[in-house]
């Protein structure tokens, strides 16, 4: 009986292996490429143990403890100050994947009907599920083991074997604890967007619990996974336990989700849904309504994740001095000029950073417009009075407010705490104007993404590759010493370092223009192709 629950098992693992060809390669080396960066840079940054110490003193306080958790900062080495800067970060960039990655293959499949036409075949009940777990649990501990060899053979001092392993180890298990949440909630909620959405809520809350704990209590943050994850004490204390709790925890899921999904009747959940409205609104019977109501919970959930991102780089400009005194690696990656103050030096490559994290709910809000045609949900607005144009319009409009929204709220909830934390406060126009220069480079993100929707829509996922290149060659560039050029294949390499540089208003427009060049060519596009059907 048992074996007839999970038959075929192996050929649906080969199948998810095949599908995911290309995103599985992608995220490892993602993650394994900027985990191995980073001790080098910060080597190159603090070369001597005095500025290590410097900075320790820098992420002692209560504020960067809530960001990224506490330390061994009597020992602060550069293993100790990359996990302790790196680890919690990368792990919820773990928990992202398997968020996403679960989802694509269980719920999402079955709200395609694909999963409905494999169970027509010879295969067990369970045996799709069991494939989606197989993949990701070998999948983690092959990130696993990549991360702590690699860590490992950099060869610096204080990254010993057992410190690299366990870091590798703490990612890995993060990765099979998001996996075994996600196939739970895949179980529980109707629809892909109902996973994503509560698998998303715990990463949040698991955030907030762990910073809540890691400041006042320290038990608390033990119910937090990313908790654990700092109680690692990664080249310090080493601590295992974490990670078997994590992976105990991993069990339970798991098991709890193959129980859920015996019981559940073919595109059910536990979740009922709620009832909406019998007659719909005035306003959601326009396409920018319907938009606006399928992306409400993202674009509530982005807000308030930008919004707190803003207030935790303004808590550290109270100790920018203490950050960059001593440190003249790190003071290569501010743009130096006489007369302006070091937050007025500081602000250029924080509003950058804060820009390009801001065009991402932007791009997922456009890109949404091939997801829905994917599941074949466009063609019944289309079969309405609404055109191919206003509808792609309507998408323009709602991406466009939401980097606009997106990076306002960061420079709000920067400018708030930075006016707490600086002596003499910060002026509004200041931090707010340069943030808001950079929404014509945003406005160019959305305009290449709009093309490719129009013209190659199953290259989509280019964009988030360009994006990704901006944020390295632009972040790091100085510190790497890229030439100029390399920055200039950005359109975020030619805004001006407002207040460092005056307002280029001619560069401005004409990134406008160029913005608006790609929407209509994206637009035409769209106009013309097959829509999948």
């Amino acid at each position: 009986m048992i074996s007839i629950l999970y038959n075929k098992t192996g050929r649906l693992t080969r199948f998810i292996l095949r599908r995911d060809r290309l995103r599985l390669p992608i995220w490892i080396l993602g993650i394994a490429f900027f985990t191995f960066i980073i001790p080098g840079a910060f080597l190159e940054l603090y070369p001597s143990q005095q500025e290590r110490d410097i900075m320790a003193g820098t992420m002692k306080n209560p504020a960067m403890i809530a960001i990224a958790g506490p330390a061994d900062f009597d020992h602060y080495t550069i293993g100790v100050m990359t996990a302790h800067q790196m680890l919690i970060f990368t792990a919820i960039v773990v928990g992202l994947m398997s968020i996403l990655l679960v989802t694509r293959h269980t719920r999402a499949d079955e709200e395609d009907g694909r999963i409905e036409l494999i169970r027509s075949l010879p295969v067990g009940r369970l045996s799709t599920l069991n494939a989606t777990i197989m993949v990701y649990v070998i999948t983690y501990i092959l990130l696993a083991l990549i991360v702590g060899l690699g860590l490992f053979t950099l060869d610096i001092e204080g990254m010993d074997l057992e410190g690299s392993m366990l870091y590798g180890a703490v990612l890995g298990s993060t990765g099979v604890f998001f996996t075994g949440l996600t196939a739970l909630f895949a179980q529980v909620s109707q629809s892909s967007r109902g996973t994503i959405g509560l698998s998303i809520s715990v990463l949040i809350i698991a955030y907030i619990l762990r910073a809540v704990g890691d400041v006042s209590n320290e038990k608390i943050s033990w119910f937090s996974p990313l908790g654990l994850v700092t109680q690692t004490e990664v080249y310090s204390s080493n601590n295992w336990w974490p990670v078997l709790a994590l992976c105990v925890a991993s069990i339970l899921l798991i098991v709890a989700a193959y129980y859920l999904n015996t019981i559940r009747d073919m595109g059910e959940g536990f979740l009922p849904s709620r009832p909406g409205r019998k007659h719909a609104s005035i306003f959601l019977q326009s396409p920018i309504g319907l938009i606006l109501r399928l992306q409400r919970t993202g674009l509530i959930s982005w807000a308030l994740g930008m919004f707190v991102m803003g207030v935790s780089y303004g808590s550290i400009l109270g100790d920018l001095e203490a950050f960059f005194d001593g440190s003249q690696e790190l003071q290569k990656m501010l743009v130096t000029e006489e007369g302006y103050s070091l937050i007025e030096q500081f602000l250029p490559m924080l509003m950058m950073v804060m820009a390009i994290l801001a065009a991402i709910p932007a791009i997922m809000s456009i890109n949404k417009l091939y997801g829905e045609e994917k599941k074949q949900r466009i063609e019944h607005v289309l079969g309405r009075a609404v055109s191919r144009t206003s509808l792609m319009r309507s998408y323009l409009v709602i991406a466009s407010i939401n980097g606009c929204v997106m990076l306002s709220l960061a420079a709000v909830g920067l400018w708030l705490a930075g006016s707490l934390v600086v002596t003499d406060g910060l002026e509004f126009s200041l931090v707010y104007g340069a943030a808001i220069t950079y929404f014509p480079a945003t406005l160019v993100m959305i305009g290449l993404a709009t093309a490719l929707i129009g013209w190659l829509p199953k290259k989509t996922s280019v964009i988030w590759i360009y994006i990704s290149y901006s944020f390295f060659v632009l972040y790091l560039g100085k510190l790497f010493q890229f030439p100029e050029w390399v920055g200039k294949l950005s359109p975020f390499g030619f805004i001006p370092q407002v207040p460092m540089e005056e307002m280029d208003w001619l560069t401005t427009i004409l990134l406008i223009v160029m913005a608006v060049i790609f929407s209509i060519i994206g637009m035409m596009g769209y106009s013309r192709r097959d829509i999948q059907g």
